[in-house]
């Protein structure tokens, strides 16, 4: 069967590529990627020639499958790249993959560079367990939810965004979250001009008036604070919801605990009343 892998390239710093990942771009049948001409003088820059390329952005993607299919259904490679980091996570690539798995093909991956990672652990701010929540909406009711999303989440959430919507995201976010909680912006991570600022949301958006951002940005935003105003009752609507969804009895508490801000074990000694009662 033919293989589909997804190659991390670097997000700055071309250095930053692996042995693994330049050998998979030498022998592919196929090289997917966002645009030819950023791709072409990275494989330039390597000394890969007469690989072919294709596009598969956010708009070319589905309609790149079948021919991806038809290669992988002759036992060729194909290799799959964004114009920086890791293909897949708010780049291309997610649907590919699908439909390789489908069609049961190989699905690989030569790990490498990711923004979202490397932001995270650089950040100051709790790492362990982060949600990773992409680019927003521009506009509209989904952004509204996404933005609340982001302000109610327990777990330290990472955005991008763009350098012209940054200071309205961080505006929105301080609506929501209060001055006080902490953020961090990262931008041109891994490249001689990398800045990493750290503060409070009324800081950050102080620190970005007036100013003309440049490059994506990656924001690291604090999770939310454990709320001490749940009810009972809340706890168990929500277990409730969980559980008619089909949640097993453990994923519905993790799932709970995680969304209302609350401690696990609290969840648990409900759950177990609504299991006892339920006898």
């Amino acid at each position: 069967m033919g293989t589909l892998v997804l190659v991390a390239t670097p997000i700055g710093n071309l250095g930053d590529i692996s042995p693994r990942a330049v050998e998979a771009l030498k022998t592919a049948a196929l090289i997917c990627c966002e645009d030819t001409r950023r791709t072409g003088k990275l494989l330039s820059h390597f000394g890969i020639r007469g690989v072919r390329m294709a596009i598969a952005n956010e708009h070319t993607e589905v309609a790149r499958v079948e021919e991806v299919l038809g290669l992988l259904g002759g036992g060729a490679t194909v290799a799959v790249v964004t114009d920086a980091g890791t293909p897949g996570i708010s780049d291309p690539g997610e649907r590919l993959v699908a439909a390789a798995i489908e069609h049961g093909h190989i699905v690989s991956a030569i790990p490498g560079p990711a923004a979202d990672v490397m932001a995270v652990v650089i950040s100051g701010l709790p790492s362990a367990r982060y949600v990773m929540d992409g680019f927003l909406p521009r506009s509209g009711p989904e952004r509204a939810i996404r933005l609340r999303d982001a302000a109610t989440e327990p777990r330290t959430v990472v955005l991008y965004e763009a350098p012209h919507r940054l200071l309205r995201t961080l505006v929105d976010l301080r609506q929501l979250c209060g001055d006080d909680r902490r953020v961090v912006l990262a931008r041109e991570l891994t490249k001689l001009h990398e800045e990493v600022w750290r503060g409070t949301l009324v800081e950050a958006v102080a620190h970005v008036e007036g100013r003309a951002p440049q490059g994506e940005y990656v924001i690291v935003l604090q999770g939310a604070p454990a709320r001490a105003d749940v009810t009972d009752d809340e706890i168990n609507r929500q277990l409730a919801l969980q559980l008619a969804d089909g949640a097993s009895k453990k994923s519905a508490i993790a799932a709970v605990a995680d969304h209302l801000g609350v401690p696990k074990n609290r969840v648990y000694d409900l759950a177990l009343v609504i299991a006892n009662a339920s006898r």
